[in-house]
């Protein structure tokens, strides 16, 4: 198994969205393929059909999109595959590993009634193990596994160590129901065996799962995959992440401006480790990442540190990249996405900007002063800045940029020096000129906004305000 090339595979069920903590594990096992050239399969376990819709399975599929992660091939419906997980049942009942009970499920649910008043172990154990087929009744049967009934049974975790369990601890679980459906343990295990997965990366929530389905892999004469169990997310306060906690589902993070580069780092970083590197790049994650540097604690959603990486991943990113993810961003947020100009302006500006916003809502607020036109609707603080002294002075300087030579050394001199002749502070000259050319009271600097958008627009912005 160590030599085959490296198959992992992210197995969601259809719950309406991509949950924050599924879309760590789907970037684990993309990151731990696509780091060793192996494939990064995904497989939608829709066999609950009565929750199962088409657009659950989309939110899915857009959830993996929008972060970057790419699957090899199309998505696999296990629901699509019962025949065959029904067929490997009625194997192993063919080779004595499973067997046929006709127990009734009143009958097993007054057995456990019976147990829990005699304080005894619920564990049904089914009189029909071992009852010859001549015996049998002409009646519905469920198909279960034959479980070893002594002896331990233990599972080597990529992430837990070796982890084991006592054979008489596990039932003879049901393969096939009495209805001829296949159970989740046994489509899982077929799934996974048919897509040639050498890998299983998924919560320790499945941990548990691990020892029946190695029983399903031994009676078929499988080989076992590598099993990884990563701990579970949990929330700040160290308890089970749940909705009081905040956002949990991915595209909740997109509408909130994260990017999908600050999702990837910041989702890398919560279980795993690289030595004390918090912000790196995908590339270098897919270079980096390993199974021996997931830790076993839960690991906590730290919303600070989030901000504070997908600060720096914006930072990071080029302008082709950024017009992208603000474009994702408005269509997540129902807004209009950016013209081609509006585009084009928007990557000018980032190039030439120092960016340090935390999300891509605060980048599109400080670039509005290329992406808006005059007449700007200000605010109360805005409007203050420009109150009829204000205007007056402004009036002044309008001659000096006129005249005045568009380089930044050039346009600090005469904007400094007119400053000094008026006897004035540089900020009771630097605000209202910040709202004339942006619309606002805060913004970048004004001689960075004065050098972007041009002589022209910048002369034509105080002309209206000032005439």
């Amino acid at each position: 198994m160590t030599d085959a090339p490296v198959v992992t595979r992210f197995a969601p069920s259809p719950t309406g969205y991509l949950h924050i903590g599924g879309a760590r594990t789907a970037l684990f096992n993309w990151l731990y393929a696509r780091g060793r050239g192996g494939k990064f399969l995904l497989r939608i376990e829709d066999t609950d059909r009565a929750r199962f819709t088409p657009e659950a399975t989309q939110a899915i599929l857009d959830g993996l999109t929008w972060l970057g992660l790419d699957w090899d091939g199309d998505a696999v419906s296990q629901f699509e595959s019962a025949d065959r997980h029904a067929a490997v049942a009625h194997e192993m009942l063919a080779a004595g590993t499973a067997y046929k009970c006709f127990a009734s499920q009143d009958e097993i649910e007054a057995f456990r009634e019976a147990a829990r008043a005699d304080g005894r172990s619920t564990l049904f154990r089914s009189p029909w193990r071992d009852v010859p087929e001549s015996e049998h009744p002409d009646a519905p049967f469920a198909i279960r596994i034959k479980a070893p009934q002594d002896g331990d049974i233990t599972i080597q975790d990529a992430v837990q160590g070796d982890v084991t369990w006592k054979a008489d601890a596990l039932d003879d679980m049901v393969l096939l129901r009495s209805d001829g459906s296949p159970v989740y343990m046994l489509a899982v295990v077929v799934d996974d065996h048919d897509m040639g997965v050498t890998h299983v990366i998924r919560g320790d929530d499945h941990l548990a799962n691990a020892a029946r389905q190695s029983m399903i892999y031994t009676a078929m004469g499988w080989d076992l995959p590598v099993f990884a169990h990563i701990p579970l997310i949990h929330g700040p306060d160290g308890k089970k992440l749940s909705k009081r906690h905040g956002a949990l589902g991915v595209m909740e993070y997109a509408a909130m401006g994260y990017t999908p580069a600050g999702m990837r780092n910041y989702l890398a970083r919560l279980g795993w480790s690289h030595g004390d590197d918090e912000v790196f790049t995908t590339e270098q994650a897919l270079e980096w990442f390993d199974l021996g540097g997931i830790g076993k604690a839960p690991a906590r959603l730290d919303f600070k540190k989030m901000e504070n990486i997908n600060r720096h991943q914006i930072g990071m990113s080029d302008s082709e990249t950024m017009v992208r993810d603000v474009q994702d961003y408005l269509a997540a947020v129902d807004q209009p996405v950016l013209s081609a100009d509006a585009a084009k302006a928007f990557a000018n500006a980032f190039d030439k900007l120092d960016v340090t916003d935390k999300t891509l809502g605060d980048l599109l607020a400080k670039f509005a002063f290329v992406l808006d036109k005059p007449p700007f609707t200000l605010d109360e603080k805005a409007e203050k800045l420009l109150d009829p002294v204000s205007r007056g002075i402004l009036t002044q300087l309008t001659p000096q940029l006129q005249t005045a030579s568009w380089n930044r050394e050039a346009l600090e001199q005469t904007v400094m020096e007119f400053a000094e002749a008026q006897d004035l502070k540089f900020g009771k000259l630097a605000g209202p000129l910040r709202v004339v050319l942006s619309g606002r009271a805060v913004s970048p600097s004004v001689f960075d906004m004065m050098m972007i958008i041009g002589r022209d627009e910048t002369l034509a912005r105080l002309a209206h305000v000032v005439g």
